[in-house]
């Protein structure tokens, strides 16, 4: 059986068994984790949408994140990735929201975070938490094994 699917069926059994809601903000996995959502059927009852935030207008606009987080710490941050999980819970309205903001290459690599990085934020009703993955250079494996560490996260957290 797919990992992804795996998750997001343990991911809905418990969305389910205590009636929670749950929302994505991503930006390098580009819909991934809410396309792997929804593959599972059934998914409406506990899914209640996503935000593609693949540029920083979006991440501001759309999400919240303020511009001076962005200016300071970058889009591709601990904070970033924090404001993006949380601006997601508060548009959505769900409980608990997961992001993904990084680097999936084969470009786009900075003195600090090399292509395959990845910040994963997942917001709760009483917190919300990041980290920092490193992965290699290849942008599909990237994409995917980001949307394997995001729902692992969020499944670790709700």
């Amino acid at each position: 059986m797919d990992e992804s699917r795996s998750l997001v069926e343990r991911l809905a059994a418990k969305m389910l068994s205590v009636g929670t809601w749950v929302a994505t903000a991503e930006s390098c996995t580009g819909g991934n984790i809410a396309h792997r959502i929804t593959l599972v059927p059934g998914s409406s009852a506990w899914f209640k949408g996503g935000v593609v935030s693949y540029t920083n207008e979006v991440k501001m606009k759309v999400l919240g994140v303020p511009s001076d987080l962005i200016e300071q710490y970058t889009e591709v941050s601990h904070q970033a990735a924090e404001a993006m999980a949380e601006g997601a819970r508060r548009a959505t309205g769900a409980d608990f929201a997961v992001s993904t903001t990084g680097i999936a290459g084969p470009t786009g690599a900075t003195a600090n975070d090399p292509v395959g990085t990845v910040y994963i934020g997942v917001a709760t009703p009483d917190k919300v938490v990041s980290q920092r993955m490193v992965f290699g250079t290849d942008r599909e494996r990237n994409i995917e094994r980001f949307t394997i560490a995001a729902l692992e996260m969020l499944l670790a957290n709700v």
